[in-house]
């Protein structure tokens, strides 16, 4: 079945609302609402696409536009790849050219509105952060605590805490006031660690590694918190995909300083693996912040990293 590539624009304005559109009862998917935009032309570019649909669908100019994430897609009856960019300087007011409603809507307006399944992940991505930050090695609690505030300090909203060690009881008291530190500051904390830890600590999430990953035939955890997983194969993509992840983690993507050697992806090794996710991915190994411009074209939706943050 031939894959239909879609440009999508998410567009948002000054008041922080996001533009969704209602597709007409006679289309497929009629009568749900989307994020606008349309199907690729014969030599056309993503941006040259999404710049027609959004002018002939809308009557704006896009002056500006990024890549945010790629999704593919499996439908009954065809396969999508929606190219999902977000708008971020256009001209003009939005007015439906194609007599189909329009609405502005607050993100938390949005889980009121029914939408394609294919545009889920826009919807999950919309509540992530672009950064996600691994706490890294520490000598003690003071070190600890004091680059966990740094990472928060630079305005991380999302957080891993991954301990090595086996003190169980130092663990939960990092995972406690780590919580404590990230709700102060409006960030969320997940624990690399099995689902059980959910009962001894009232974390955001739990964050799964490639081995417990598999232990799962169904989402583990309840949908008010969050379930991530490290992923590493195709393999480990597809399980995520299988049991709900909100979210994964792709490594390594670039060379570390810590697996030295080590085989990696590379931004294209990254593209080819993420051909067929259907959910939000962040890149890992070898991160740094400038990179979300090439972890976005490369279809993944964030950078995750430990050095850059945990200094």
């Amino acid at each position: 079945m031939q894959k239909i590539h879609v440009a999508v624009g998410v567009i948002k304005n000054k008041k922080h609302q996001f533009l969704i559109s209602k597709r007409l009862e006679h289309l497929h998917q009629g009568g749900l609402w989307e994020f606008p935009g349309g199907k690729l032309e014969a030599n056309e570019t993503v941006l040259t696409a999404l710049q027609r649909e959004l002018y002939e669908e809308l009557n704006i100019v896009v002056r500006q536009a990024e890549p945010l994430i790629k999704i593919s897609h499996q439908y009954i009856d065809k396969r999508v790849l929606l190219d999902v960019w977000i708008v971020t300087d256009y001209e003009g007011d939005a007015v439906s050219q194609q007599q189909q409603a329009l609405k502005w809507l607050s993100y938390p307006e949005l889980s009121q509105y029914s939408f394609p399944e294919a545009n889920q992940a826009i919807l999950k991505c919309l509540s992530l952060p672009a950064y996600y930050a691994i706490t890294g090695e520490f000598q003690n609690k003071t070190e600890y605590f004091q680059r966990f505030q740094t990472c928060l300090d630079k305005g991380i909203k999302l957080i891993q805490l991954r301990y090595k060690g086996d003190d169980a009881s130092l663990f939960l008291e990092l995972a406690q006031q780590s919580k404590e530190l990230c709700n102060a500051a409006g960030a969320r904390l997940l624990v690399n660690m099995n689902v059980d830890f959910l009962k001894l600590c009232d974390i955001d999430g739990i964050h799964l590694n490639s081995q417990n990953l598999h232990q799962y035939s169904s989402r583990p955890v309840s949908e008010n918190k969050l379930l991530a997983a490290s992923v590493h194969t195709k393999n480990d993509l597809l399980q995520a995909i299988r049991i709900k992840t909100d979210f994964v983690v792709v490594s390594p993507v670039l060379p570390t300083t810590t697996h030295p050697g080590a085989r990696t992806l590379g931004w294209d090794g990254l593209s080819e693996l993420l051909s067929n996710s259907n959910i939000p991915v962040y890149a890992l190994g070898g991160m740094k912040k400038e990179m979300l411009d090439n972890a976005r074209r490369s279809g993944a939706y964030g950078i995750a990293a430990i050095s850059e943050f945990w200094k």
